[in-house]
């Protein structure tokens, strides 16, 4: 079934492209130009891309430094807790 009338696009392919790396409609629009002409099919594309897990957000999480809180430094230095 076509998810993108403009340029052919369909669901397999946003799915295939999904399974490639691409997270996010703005992605898919870089590898097919799906949702760049009409912009109808971009729920479509997001819905078919879901909530699940983006294997190119995980390898971006893997090399993100975690900072690690210090204990009474949860707020900006000079700015006086709520009371």
């Amino acid at each position: 079934m076509y998810v993108c009338s403009c340029f052919g696009i369909t669901e397999a392919q946003v799915k295939q492209h999904a399974e490639d790396g691409a997270c996010t409609p703005r992605q898919i629009a870089s590898a097919c130009k799906a949702g760049t002409d009409c912009g109808s099919c971009v729920r479509r594309i997001q819905a078919l891309l879901g909530r699940g897990a983006c294997p190119r957000r995980e390898l971006a999480d893997q090399g993100r430094p975690v900072l690690a809180e210090l204990p009474g430094e949860s707020e900006a230095p000079g700015i006086p807790r709520a009371a």
